[in-house]
């Protein structure tokens, strides 16, 4: 297996993690430092910050990412998908998304940048 291929599964492994709530497993897939940027969140910054994030401020009570495509090359992965779910008051969700990644030679997320397809203007 190359290391796009390899790069390519972690990621697919990302979202299986986030979709059972697995927060330690999913955390452990970043860099102690890795940076991540949402719509609406200032740069979430170091495990510590991503921890947070998923067990506190994440306005995601649950949900299924459904990945519609996925491109890489090198040390970068692109996703495009679907999400369905239910928000921590109740209301439910479905929208798309693209995330884009950044992966170390070691194969671990230093950077992920999402991006919601809604309209805005």
């Amino acid at each position: 297996m190359t290391h796009v291929e390899e790069s390519i599964r972690r990621i697919e492994r990302y979202y299986e993690l986030v979709d059972r709530d697995d927060i330690a497993a999913l955390v452990s897939l970043f860099t102690a430092d890795a940076v991540y940027e949402r719509p609406g969140y200032p740069p979430i910054k170091g495990n510590d910050a991503l921890e947070r994030f998923y067990r506190e401020d994440r306005v995601i009570a649950t949900g299924k990412h459904s990945l519609r495509g996925v491109v890489a090359e090198k040390d970068k992965i692109a996703v495009h998908g679907d999400f369905a779910g239910r928000l921590k008051d109740g209301q439910s969700v479905s929208l798309r998304f693209a995330d884009f990644f950044r992966i170390t030679p070691e194969g671990r997320i230093s950077r992920r940048d999402t991006f919601f397809f809604s309209p805005l203007v």
